[in-house]
C-alpha cells in the first residue's frame, strides 16, 4: 500500500512536471528533505539527566545535550528521522568508561527548529556544537556520518583524533537514485530535482561522497556495517574503508541498519581504548 502510494504521488509530480518543471522538481525536493518521524514522543531519562544547550544558526534552534566525565569529549550524531534517545545505552556506557559525551538533534529532528533536512545544513550543526566542545572522538550514524564527513571536509576542525561512522552511507548519489527509483519519477523530473541541488548547495549531488571526504581525513577510523543492512548496502562500508586511511571495518550481522546492541558498544569502546 505504501509503495503504491508513492509512485502514486511520484505520478502526479510527473505530470506537474510536464506543465511546470520548476515547482514539480522543488515540490520532490521538498518531499526528499522532510523527515516524517524523528520527534520526541517521551524523554528517555538519559536525556533529562544531561545538560541541555540551545545554539543558533540560520534562525533555527540546535538542541545538545552534555554529560561530563573525565576523558575525552565524544560527539554523537544520529541520523535520519531519528533523534539522540537513540544513543541513550551508548551515552551509558561511555559515562561507565569515565568519557565526556555531547549529542545534538539533527534539523527538523528530536527538539532541534526546522521542517526540512539535509545533511549539509546538518554539517553546520555540528561545526557549531563541535566548536564549543571540542569534541576528539565523533560518531555519527547513518547521514549522521555523512554529515560529519562534510562537517571535517569543509572546516578546520583539528581537534578529531578518531571518528567511528556507523552503517553510513558513502555517497548521496545512491541515496538520490533510491529516492528517485522508489518514487517512479520521470528523467525530465529526475534533471530537475539535480539542478536545484546543484542551484541550492553549489555542488551536482555526486560531490557529496562520504568516502571521497574520509579519503582527506588524517585521524584514526572505525567503519561498522551490518552485511545484510537493508538501506545502506555493505559495499558503501567497503568504499568508505578503503578511502578512509588509517581506518578498521567491522562487519556485523543481523544488527541491520540500527546497529543497535551491546556488541556495536562494545567495539566502540574497544576502539576508543586502543
Amino acid at each position: 500500500m505504501q509503495t503504491f502510494l508513492l509512485k502514486f504521488i511520484g505520478l502526479i509530480l510527473n505530470t506537474l512536471g510536464l506543465l511546470n518543471a520548476n515547482l514539480a522538481s522543488k515540490w520532490a525536493l521538498d518531499l526528499f528533505s522532510r523527515p516524517l518521524k524523528g520527534r520526541y514522543k517521551t524523554i528517555h531519562p538519559t536525556l533529562e539527566a544531561a545538560e541541555k544547550r540551545n545554539f543558533y544558526f540560520k534562525k533555527l534552534t540546535i538542541i545538545s545535550y552534555r554529560w561530563k566525565g573525565e576523558k575525552e569529549t565524544v560527539l554523537l550524531a544520529h541520523g535520519w528521522e531519528s533523534n539522540s534517545g537513540r544513543w541513550k545505552n551508548t551515552v551509558n556506557s561511555l559515562l561507565k568508561s569515565g568519557y565526556s559525551v555531547v549529542a545534538l538533534d539533527a534539523p527538523a529532528h528530536g527538539a532541534s527548529g526546522g521542517k526540512s533536512f539535509n545533511a549539509v545544513l546538518y554539517s553546520e550543526f555540528i561545526e557549531l556544537v563541535c566548536a564549543e566542545f571540542k569534541p576528539s572522538i565523533l560518531i555519527g550514524h547513518s547521514v549522521g556520518g555523512m554529515a560529519i564527513s562534510f562537517f571535517m571536509k569543509n572546516s578546520e576542525y583539528r581537534f578529531a583524533d578518531k571518528i567511528i561512522l556507523l552503517g553510513a552511507p558513502s555517497g548521496f548519489s545512491g541515496i538520490f537514485k533510491n529516492y528517485t527509483d522508489l518514487m517512479g519519477f520521470s528523467s525530465k523530473l529526475k534533471r530537475g530535482i539535480e539542478a536545484r541541488v546543484v542551484c541550492k548547495f553549489g555542488h551536482p549531488s555526486s560531490y557529496f561522497n562520504t568516502a571521497k571526504f574520509m579519503g582527506e581525513v588524517n585521524c584514526k577510523g572505525l567503519v561498522i556495517h551490518d552485511h545484510n543492512d537493508p538501506v545502506i548496502p555493505y559495499s558503501d562500508a567497503v568504499e568508505i574503508q578503503t578511502a578512509f586511511k588509517n581506518s578498521t571495518l567491522i562487519a556485523t550481522n543481523g544488527l541491520g541498519h540500527g546497529l543497535k546492541g551491546k556488541a556495536v558498544i562494545n567495539h566502540i569502546l574497544g576502539f576508543l581504548e586502543d
